[in-house]
């Protein structure tokens, strides 16, 4: 077993699924959390939210279930962390400020200002939230004041690469580990708690600790700008009778360009994406460069214009109005495979036509809870087929693999009209079209 000893600040997605897969590789880890609710769940061995694979390795080693490896306990005492960890992961959110596009700060903040008067020996405090450049450098000095072992505590930053649905085994098998780091010791310590990827192949680079900061949130622009880029070409294909998915195809296979991320649809949405944009506009206005990013301004208004346009071909569809209309929505996370809501488009869709007059019933395989706690006022379903009974049209907002698989003809035997709205350019035209469906997507006029 590796002699290090592992802490997580923060058991939410990305530290519960952190502190879960550093127990995988065999570390003796702590998580710590303030809130208890959230500790009394992992300590149960039940996630906090809904990531596949992620409960049975919390099963497999949290201390005092059957059978367990007992490697993974969890605690809401920052002493106890201090004494038990030689390396301590941040993982705490860093959500946008109210009415700022900047990125709140204050849970990092409070995290370092806790865990620092407490670490007596030398430690390791490795950040893995997603911060503005320059975070790491300031939070540093802070340690430094703060740390009775002084220069034997260093800080380094390693940032996540998790996508939701898949964080289990992005943790195990990342595609890249990037260290942040100012000493060999540091990189050395890093090395020794990724040893197993390594092994297997991931690559491994060390950089300073502003390159490590910007590569998630320049991955994460990048990403942003892809998607908004097709959707552009959407908007172009509406307007001059194109197909979207089609022409997608066709620049996929220019190998400077690929496939991935050029799928038209109502946009991105999420904790990670819309935010870390905006967060990286006001830190490049805050560096007096804003000019640099200007365009990202131009990426996230495309993204939003998406769930208007959206609305518009409900509204079109419906003939000119929905209000009073029954409306089936099919999805309601920002993606599949998993329960997050967060800034999620197809929610936003759903809320708007609520707020237009139109009856709006939802129905998610895992986001229901979620939902229902953002939009209170609209209908839930258990099932697709409820969610549609009655339906003068019904949209698919979220690509669950679930709604690939309906049939059509039985969802037609319990609505009112066979309209479908398929946001996500991922249904077959020609399957829901053959059981009597209107089919239309945006950017495919015509398909």
């Amino acid at each position: 077993m590796p002699s290090l000893k592992i802490t997580v600040i923060g058991t939410g997605y990305l530290g519960a699924t952190h502190a879960a897969a550093m127990a995988e590789l065999g570390f003796e880890v702590l998580g710590l959390d303030i809130a208890e609710e959230k500790i009394d769940l992992l300590r149960a061995g039940r996630a906090p939210m809904y990531e596949p694979g992620l409960e049975d390795l919390l099963r497999r080693h949290v201390s005092g279930i059957e059978g367990s490896t007992g490697r993974l306990r969890f605690t809401t005492s920052y002493p106890e962390a201090a004494e038990f960890g030689d390396v301590h992961f941040i993982c705490v959110t860093t959500p946008q400020k109210a009415g700022e596009y900047a990125c709140d700060m204050s849970y990092v903040d409070a995290a370092v200002a806790s865990l620092a008067p407490h670490l007596s020996r030398p430690a390791l405090v490795v950040g893995k939230s997603t911060v503005p450049v320059g975070s790491a450098a300031r939070l540093g000095q802070v340690i430094a004041g703060l740390a009775p072992a002084g220069p034997d505590v260093e800080l380094a930053w390693n940032p996540e690469f998790l996508r939701e649905g898949f964080a289990v085994q992005d943790t195990l098998r990342p595609d890249r580990i990037v260290a942040g780091v100012t000493s060999e010791r540091a990189e050395g310590l890093l090395r020794e708690v990724y040893a197993t990827p390594i092994a297997e192949g991931s690559p491994f680079l060390a950089t300073d600790l502003p390159t490590a900061e910007l590569v998630k949130t320049a991955a994460n622009a990048f990403l942003s700008t892809k998607i908004s880029f097709i959707n552009a070409m959407a908007e172009i294909c509406e307007a001059a009778d194109g197909d979207v998915v089609r022409l997608a195809e066709a620049l996929g296979y220019d190998d400077r360009i690929g496939h991935k991320f050029l799928r038209a649809g109502i946009g991105f949405g999420g904790g990670c994406l819309p935010k870390d944009i905006r967060a990286f506009m006001a830190r490049a206005g805050e560096l007096g460069v804003d000019q640099a990013l200007t365009f990202l301004r131009e990426v996230d208004s495309i993204n939003m214009r998406r769930r208007a346009h959206m609305i518009e071909l409900t509204r079109e569809a419906l003939g000119g109005s929905v209000l009073g209309r029954r409306i089936a929505i099919l999805g309601a996370t920002f993606k599949p495979d998993s329960d997050d809501v967060r800034d999620s488009p197809a929610l936003n869709v759903a809320g708007q036509l609520h707020l237009q007059g139109a009856q709006v019933t939802v129905y998610d395989p895992k986001g229901t809870d979620n939902a229902r706690a953002v939009f209170p006022t609209l209908r839930y379903a258990d099932t697709a087929l409820a969610a549609a009974v009655g339906a003068d049209a019904v949209l698919h907002l979220t690509e669950w693999r679930e709604f690939g698989e309906l049939d059509p003809a039985a969802l037609g035997e319990v609505v009112t009209e066979r309209r479908i709205l398929d946001g996500r350019n991922t249904l077959d035209p020609a399957v829901w079209r053959k059981a009597g469906w209107t089919y239309r997507a945006m950017g495919r006029p015509t398909a």
